[in-house]
């Protein structure tokens, strides 16, 4: 961990917090992460790629951790991380690049691809797989008290919190992002019952997941102490309606979705439907890899096996320098 190098890069006005490892002149491999993730969640993956010979980047989004919040978090849109993206690429120097991503930082690789294929050299999501262009509507087939739901209960017109808001407040950022990932590690989708909030779902006494040790909950505490969660609740969660028109939303780049079999979010209502019909049209080039006992946190619980799915995709897909 103290071999990855620390940095802040201005885009678009907003100065990013990334962290690197890996020679300047390798080929490059951006990690962009999900929630309640940050660039940390990538570090078995940035140090395994490196190693391998490759340029591993691995930025906070904006509003995250340490990079600065927006002018505007209510008004921050999947467009305007795909946007810093580009930038960070540019203010690097980076003419192409393979990029990684896990939860909803998948998303934000898809509205990359689809706007910027050419700065593409291949593709890996894991947590959620290629998203279409279009809104997915897995949310009305689910009770009110489902999780993506409740967190997108936006600020009323009198400006007054949300129930997310008023649920994470309760706690502070550690505890929050406890919860958070107990519940995410779970083979079923979190959701509440109708008087109940989705924090309350995890018990104080439950243990967390075995990889996941309290050394890695203290640092994604402090990082969310510094950002808090607003900028995290707008995206993803209040900006999964988004949708962008293009001609032709067919992505040609090599691609791999790793697959963890034990992902709740395998379980949300159309998904494996569109995993199994749509994804491998918009995504003729994808290779799927399954994980049996893979969770929604693959690259952290297994990540010997994932490093080595990516080493395989990034060797097979690689030119010669």
């Amino acid at each position: 961990m103290e071999q990855i190098e620390h940095k802040y890069v201005e885009v678009n006005g907003i100065k990013l917090h990334v962290a690197e490892i890996g020679s300047g002149n390798s080929p490059v491999v951006v990690f962009l992460h999900g929630f309640p993730e940050i660039w940390y969640t990538w570090r078995y993956q940035m140090i395994a790629v490196a190693k391998a010979g490759y340029r591993a980047i691995a930025p906070d989004f904006r509003g995250y951790g340490l990079s600065d919040q927006p002018p505007e978090p209510e008004k921050t849109t999947f467009l305007d991380f795909a946007s810093d993206t580009l930038a960070l690429l540019d203010a690097l120097g980076i003419c192409k690049a393979f990029l990684i991503g896990k939860d909803f930082g998948s998303i934000v690789i898809s509205r990359f691809v689809n706007l910027y294929e050419e700065r593409v050299s291949g593709f890996i999501v894991m947590g959620v797989p290629f998203w279409p262009p279009h809104p997915l509507k897995f949310k009305e087939d689910l009770p009110e008290g489902f999780y993506i739901s409740r967190w997108g209960d936006i600020l009323n017109s009198f400006q007054e919190p949300g129930r997310a808001e008023v649920d994470f407040g309760r706690l502070d950022a550690k505890t929050v992002v406890r919860n958070v990932y107990i519940l995410f590690s779970r083979s079923e989708v979190p959701i509440a019952n109708e008087n109940q909030e989705i924090m309350d779902i995890v018990q104080p006494s439950t243990p967390l997941p075995p990889w996941f040790s309290e050394k890695d909950l203290a640092a994604y505490g402090a990082l969310y102490e510094n950002s808090g969660f607003k900028t995290a609740l707008q995206v993803p969660y209040r900006s999964l309606h988004e949708q962008i028109n293009i001609t032709d939303p067919t992505v040609h780049v090599p691609a791999l979705f790793i697959e963890g079999k034990k992902d709740y979010v395998l379980k949300f209502p159309g998904m494996e439907d569109y995993i199994n019909g749509e994804l491998k049209t918009l995504v003729p080039n994808l290779e799927t890899a399954s994980l049996p006992e893979g969770n929604h946190f693959v690259q952290e619980q297994l990540p010997d096996q994932v490093n080595q799915l990516v080493l395989d995709f990034l060797t097979k897909n690689s030119k010669p320098q």
